[in-house]
């Protein structure tokens, strides 16, 4: 079970993202050569770039005026005298906003969302369900606004699918609605899924770093994925071009779930439709037709004639979108569910436009596809793969070190210097090279981690200070057995592997200063309470300090909110915070100043905006230049 299910909610509203522009780029990590003016607003026209659009980011991510605007029932569609209609979608009351954090300066774009609390709340404010979400990254970033000249983030669409755990009801009875979908939440799971677009990055507006949500909230099962689908992937060939993804045929990967009880589809075209440069308003496609290929016509799989399924109507009315969050469930008759069973579906739309499964049904993915790992961890990554929506026994899954899809790239402060490598050494990560799918349709990878050192430097030898390395490992199935078709490049898993530290027996101001004052440098926001990178504010503040570095990374008062902190060094910090030394003072040394121009970004305003399609230009860069080696 999932959000795609005949029992669901649907929500509208708007999110914060209120993230630090600051820790974006990989030269800031370097202390020596911190300069004050990163953590200053950028100057008219990006002159100055100094910390880009939101250097005092404190990385808050919050629900905005979030209401319910539909609900269905197996039976049908909730009619409006059910309260749960009247219901908001809040974060919550009782604790700290959740945090925005990114993996790594050189892995921007699996964003996760840490220390979120959804609630339900009625019209008057009371709890009628508390829930903790799954922390989970984005998927499926893709360049989604159109008709404009694109600015790169605000022209972004992306989704996150998770679960909603640690359930607390309040009384539901007077929902007809509330009260079946906590009958159905009964091993305690529910599933969400919400996709993001339209934030505005313009700091003089009142909506800055806020954008447009739409959400779904349905049943879960503990025995499936907590963040895909199994089900029918669609899945769209690239364009080339654009930021962070321009499908071939103008639509977005998505999922379906055909559900033959209820004798129906349902198609997720949240993050798929494209959008209307800043308005939001879907494009007109013309008319979209959910159909399979006749295979018996023989004709080409991307053009082939189309048996209709059912058509979709309506997606271009002004409130279609935020009544729906872009789910369309469709009839089928028995007929149908049998012709669908073991062939390829299609979307086409009378523009032209069309995305399709591969031709043999299949698609694997991760379920979890972010992982943080110190020297001697190993994790064992779970891989689904369905064959026509339903989980594959015996399919043979290879695995492959893939770092094309990470951000690479000193290409802001200090361009007099190469960009640091990522995936090296190979043989810090060790996996095999393939697994084998059981009943369940799941093959475990896994992934073994011994110390990377301190990889990424500068040309010149000189440490960046960014602790350890990040790693991709990409899956794939056999050509020879599955077919080849269009594939997702965002499916893979991204690994950040931390150094090995070792703390002294007494560890001293001296054997976490560097750290301290890294955060207090790429998180300036913090200054307003206290210096970071100073013994005596830190000291004066330890026993706050200890609270929060003791917390739970889930916890949102957790520090640091970046999550980039290695166990070993959190339990350096605490020991110094238990027993606060100076250490030996050391001889002040020179402190080498680079000269660092006021135009030293990359031409093109998009990269000078220092965020999410900043990132993306620098892994565009990188991955021309491994195609060139």
């Amino acid at each position: 079970m999932s959000y795609l299910n005949a029992l669901r909610l649907h929500f509208a509203g708007r999110f914060q993202a209120n993230i630090s522009s600051v820790n974006n780029d990989p030269v800031h990590f370097y202390n020596d050569a911190f300069e004050l003016a990163w953590q200053d607003l950028w100057g008219p026209h990006y002159h100055p770039p100094n910390g880009w659009f939101s250097p005092q980011g404190d990385a808050v991510w919050r629900l905005m005026g979030c209401k319910v605007t539909a609900a269905w029932l197996p039976q049908g569609k909730v009619p409006s005298s059910d309260p749960v209609l009247k219901c908001i979608i809040a974060d919550s009351d009782s604790q700290a906003p959740a945090k925005l954090v990114d993996l790594d300066p050189d892995q921007q774009l699996v964003t996760e969302i840490w220390g979120l609390q959804v609630r339900i709340a009625d019209a008057k404010g009371n709890t009628l369900l508390r829930s903790d979400f799954e922390p989970a990254p984005f998927m499926d970033i893709w360049d989604r606004a159109q008709g404009r000249q694109h600015t790169g983030d605000q022209d972004a669409g992306a989704a996150y699918q998770s679960v909603l755990e640690k359930l607390e009801w309040g009384d539901v009875s007077q929902s007809t609605f509330l009260t079946q979908l906590k009958k159905e939440a009964g091993n305690g799971l529910l599933s969400i899924k919400f996709n993001l677009d339209n934030v505005n990055i313009d700091n003089t507006s009142p909506d800055f770093l806020t954008g447009r949500i739409v959400g779904t909230i349905g049943p879960a099962s503990a025995s499936e994925p907590q963040h895909m689908v199994l089900g029918r992937h669609f899945l769209a060939a690239t364009h080339g071009g654009g930021h962070f993804f321009v499908p071939a045929g103008g639509i977005n990967h998505f999922a379906a779930v055909v559900d033959p009880h209820h004798s129906r589809i349902f198609v997720d075209l949240g993050n798929a439709l494209p959008t209307v440069g800043m308005t939001g308003a879907p494009v007109n496609l013309g008319k979209l037709t959910l159909g399979v290929f006749d295979a018996a016509r023989g004709t080409p799989f991307a053009t082939g004639a189309v048996t209709p399924l059912g058509r979709i109507s309506g997606y271009t009315s002004n409130h279609w979108y935020s009544r729906t969050a872009g789910v369309v469930a469709l009839p089928l008759t028995r007929k149908q569910l049998q012709s669908i069973a073991s062939v390829p579906l299609v979307l086409t739309a009378d523009s032209g436009a069309f995305i399709s499964e591969w031709p043999t049904g299949v698609f694997v993915a991760a379920d979890k596809f972010v992982y943080r790992m110190s020297p001697g961890d190993s994790a064992d990554v779970n891989f689904y793969v369905t064959q026509w929506g339903k989980p594959k026994n015996g399919a043979a899954v290879s695995f492959n070190a893939d770092p094309s899809q990470l951000q690479v790239g000193a290409d802001s402060a200090l361009p007099q210097f190469t960009a640091p490598p990522v995936a090296v050494p190979e043989d810090a990560i060790q996996f095999d090279g393939s697994a084998t799918t059981d009943s369940r349709g799941i093959a475990v990878l896994k992934v073994t981690a011994s110390d990377p050192g301190s990889p990424r430097n500068f040309n010149d030898g000189r440490d960046y200070g960014i602790d350890g390395q990040v790693y991709g490992i990409r899956p794939s199935l056999d050509p020879r057995v599955y077919g080849r078709g269009p594939d997702n490049p965002w499916n893979f898993v991204s690994i950040l592997l931390w150094s090995g530290f070792t703390a002294p027996r007494r560890v001293t101001w001296n054997d976490i200063a560097p750290t301290m004052m890294q955060y207090a440098n790429l998180y300036p926001v913090m200054s307003r309470f206290l210096n970071l990178g100073d013994y005596d504010s830190v000291v004066a503040h330890r026993k706050l300090l200890t609270l929060a570095f003791s917390l739970d990374v889930s916890n949102p008062n957790s520090m640091p909110v970046t999550r980039d902190l290695s166990p070993a060094k959190r339990m350096a910090i605490l020991s110094f915070l238990a027993h606060p030394r100076r250490g030996r003072v050391k001889k002040a040394r020179a402190k080498r100043r680079i000269k660092v121009p006021a135009d030293a970004l990359i031409p093109g305003a998009v990269a000078r905006e220092g965020g999410k399609a900043a990132a993306s230009a620098r892994r565009l860069f990188h991955l021309k230049t491994l195609k060139g080696s």
